[in-house]
């Protein structure tokens, strides 16, 4: 087997060009030349003798060595990345912290980071992208990923930060014409505004475990855009319950199904770093995990 001990270049580069998707976006990372890490990507392959991708005039292809070799490395070069600032606790944190959160949370949770975390780590950079969608952690190359729901299997070390409770919840006027639901089989016959992703409409679960399809003729991939159709009255919408907390205050809003108490989902932040874990990385899950703990009271 190659000693890849040496080829700490051929790595790098390796990598970058993955996550950045061409060896000139990869050079600009690493302040080199795209001949170089061309090169350098060439010298690995030679190294453990596969291919790792396919070159075209038009287009830089991963093969599926290269897809292999890739996840096995990145997350060992991230933590590998992570292991000086793990023991220098005694310095501030500084650098990139690149997050990456649900739209639907923004609102609730950038104008404390912007402001309180922002203020107490003037050194950090801050990137965040805001997504409903399951971003590609290490290839899109985001420090923490926060989300709502259980994650997927997979190699990237879970966070739980908080439980977050749903609710089910309607205009006034829909209220009025439909009736407040006391059985699954009322909850049922209502038309909701269906929370769809990639086409595919998403189950609403009991308590007692089961689940069925809600109809209706409205459907939303965000929970911005199901909050505007039950405020139209086009439906009852299952949503987490801080993201209407205030319509319901405001009386815009009203509670179905009250008397179902619905299971809380969980709050997440995922990353790749393994078990050491950057201090940058692990302030931020810090700060979210108290900021998160104050919306399950909602």
């Amino acid at each position: 087997m190659p000693n890849l001990l040496n080829e700490m270049p051929g790595l790098m580069a390796f990598v970058r060009t993955v996550e950045a998707g061409s060896f000139s976006a990869a050079a600009r990372d690493l302040a080199t030349t795209p001949s170089a890490v061309s090169k350098s990507v060439a010298r690995l392959e030679k190294k453990i003798g596969a291919r790792l991708f396919l070159r075209s005039t038009r287009a830089l292809t991963l093969t599926q060595d290269g897809q292999l070799f890739f996840d096995r490395v990145a997350p060992l070069l991230r933590d590998l990345d992570a292991s000086e600032e793990a023991i220098r606790s005694d310095v501030a944190p500084s650098g990139r912290l690149r997050i990456s959160m649900p739209s639907e949370m923004a609102p609730l949770l950038l104008p404390r980071l912007f402001g309180s975390f922002a203020a107490d780590y003037p050194n950090l950079h801050l990137e965040v992208g805001l997504t409903d969608r399951f971003v590609d952690l290490i290839r899109e190359d985001y420090d923490v990923v926060l989300r709502v729901g259980n994650p997927a299997p997979g190699d990237l070390m879970v966070r739980h930060l908080a439980d977050l409770p749903m609710a089910i919840v309607g205009s006034p006027a829909f209220l009025k014409t439909w009736g407040n639901p006391a059985t699954a089989e009322a909850l049922a016959a209502l038309p909701f505004a269906r929370y769809a992703l990639g086409g595919i409409t998403q189950p609403l679960r009991l308590p007692d475990g089961t689940s069925f399809i809600p109809f209706g003729r409205v459907d939303c991939d965000s929970a911005a855009a199901l909050i505007q159709a039950a405020l139209s009255g086009l439906g009852a919408a299952y949503l987490l319950r801080c993201l209407v907390a205030k319509d319901l205050a405001g009386g815009t809003l009203v509670t179905l199904a009250a008397g179902f108490a619905f299971p809380s989902a969980p709050f997440n932040a995922l990353h790749a770093f393994g078990r050491t874990v950057p201090l940058r990385v692990k302030l931020v899950c810090d700060f979210i995990a108290r900021e998160a703990k104050a919306l399950e009271a909602i």
